[in-house]
């Protein structure tokens, strides 16, 4: 049963699904295809042609794939009869010997889907293999009626994102690439559009005249796990700071587009960039949670942050002077999605409120799946005397709007890569102002301080926040 009968069917496509037996592909992409074919979303006629250094059979690929869907898909699969019109569109070709039988395969899928399909090569691969790939793209047909997925993080620094996004531009334009940010594609982070946008209640108080700080808060329970190299090279600012908490923060402080396309989205995002501060190391608290330099492919003097708590400044019209909190980090006393906007108290207090009553004014937006929004206020507590006391309301997006019909953050933004909707991606110019904020941190970053495993992370990470304190973590 199809999401939407509104949602547009993309053209018949060629999907080139790039580290197709790597763990991106097993847990995200696989599933992620089937059920987007499950519930009518892909495309009329569609091939998906997996490739990668392993050397396994078309047939060894289906099993993989079906692996992966019954382990990490939403749903069941509805059968042999649903698996195997799906498997029927599944070919592999190892890359041991280059892209030449790999660009035959995809013009032989070409011709079962009418000859003229589009292409989307989706790399699923670590950062720095993208650019090696596009450089052989551009030697072969492979990048004719094309486009291009690209997972983060976007280079390292200002100057190999910059060599990055010149390489893409070589072979690309920049409208055939999609720059994908899993958390764009969640439905409570674009929701909050709807929130602030639709609603009278919101907007108006959306600014520094009422908002005494924002914070956006995710930290994770889980280590790095088998990822010790890949986390070596990234750390957690690079690896959720650049490319997550600030996407979502643009979100969270733009201004209102003259409309929900695509360019004056992008566009007012990006102003928020262009706005911001560069990072004051000062500002900056970087951790590392004991253990983590006994990992595999850890350094025994590993000075690579598993925590980063940050304050950054918009000085713009509406932002001047609110500070921004960013927190992140491995093995922390519990796992979240969090943004929290807290609002300045009455510039008159008539009341008595007890000194340890928590987050008297905020509104806080749970962006996990399926997220909810809560607004915490003081209100009377029964009695004869006039006693206030915290109150909640919560908003459950379960509870309102159900489950079903919901695409998963891959699914969304695999579909809009499809149509050609970059709205929800990141662009060239966006991502290098972002590296450019993050360059005076890296170029100076404070040392990493130690932490349990199970804690909150550094004690300076609280006196960051002083006299405020970060609300995930009192109300867990």
């Amino acid at each position: 049963m199809p999401v939407d009968t509104s949602i547009p069917i993309p053209p018949d496509h060629v999907i080139v699904l790039f580290g197709a037996t790597g763990d991106l592909a097993r847990r995200k992409l696989l599933p992620g295809l089937f059920h987007l074919n499950e519930v009518g979303l892909m495309p009329k006629r569609f091939r998906i042609v997996g490739t990668s250094r392993s050397a396994i059979s078309d047939d060894e690929f289906r099993s993989l794939a079906r692996a992966a869907v019954e382990e990490f898909g939403r749903m069941p699969i509805a059968g042999d009869a649903s698996w195997d019109e799906f498997a029927q569109t599944l070919s592999y070709v190892g890359l041991a010997e280059g892209l030449a039988e790999l660009d035959a395969a995809v013009e032989q899928a070409r011709a079962e889907c009418g000859g003229e399909a589009m292409l989307l090569h989706d790399l699923a691969v670590p950062p720095g293999s993208a650019a090696g790939i596009i450089e052989e793209l551009r030697e072969t047909g492979l990048a004719r009626r094309a486009r291009v997925i690209l997972e983060k993080p976007f280079g390292t620094d200002l100057a190999s994102a910059r060599a990055l996004n010149h390489t893409v531009h070589r072979v690309f334009h920049e409208s055939q690439v999609f720059r994908i940010d899993h958390f764009l594609g969640k439905e409570a982070v674009q929701n909050i559009l709807a929130i602030r946008f639709a609603n009278g209640l919101f907007e108006p108080v959306w600014n520094r005249d009422h908002v005494e700080h924002v914070q956006i808060d995710v930290p994770e329970t889980l280590s790095v796990g088998t990822r010790g190299d890949f986390y070596e090279e990234t750390g957690a600012f690079r690896d959720m700071v650049v490319t997550h908490l600030f996407q979502v923060l643009g979100f969270v402080g733009m201004e209102v587009p003259t409309s929900l396309g695509p360019e004056p989205l992008i566009a007012e995002k990006t102003k928020v960039f262009e706005s911001m501060e560069p990072i004051d190391p000062r500002s900056v608290v970087r951790g590392q949670y004991a253990g983590y330099r006994e990992t595999e492919g850890v350094a025994s003097d590993s000075n690579t942050e598993t925590f980063v708590a940050l304050r950054v400044f918009v000085d713009n019209w509406r932002w001047a002077g609110v500070p921004f909190f960013l927190r992140t980090g491995k093995k922390l006393a519990a796992s979240g999605q969090m943004i929290t906007i807290g609002y300045k108290d009455p510039p008159r207090k008539l009341f008595e409120v007890d000194e340890g009553t928590l987050d008297p004014n905020v509104l806080m937006f749970d962006i996990g799946d399926p997220g909810s929004i809560s607004s915490t206020f003081l209100a009377k507590e029964p009695g004869v005397t006039m006693r206030l006391g915290p109150a909640r309301m919560v908003f459950e997006y379960e509870d309102s709007f159900g489950t079903a019909t919901q695409l998963e953050a891959y699914e969304r933004l695999l579909h809009d890569a499809m149509i050609g909707d970059r709205t929800l991606f990141t662009t060239a110019d966006g991502i290098e102002r972002l590296w450019e904020l993050a360059q005076p941190l890296l170029d100076d970053p404070p040392p990493v301080q130690p932490y349990e495993p199970g804690s909150w992370g550094p004690q300076a990470a609280d006196e960051l926040v002083a006299p405020r304190h970060w609300h995930f973590s009192a109300h867990r």
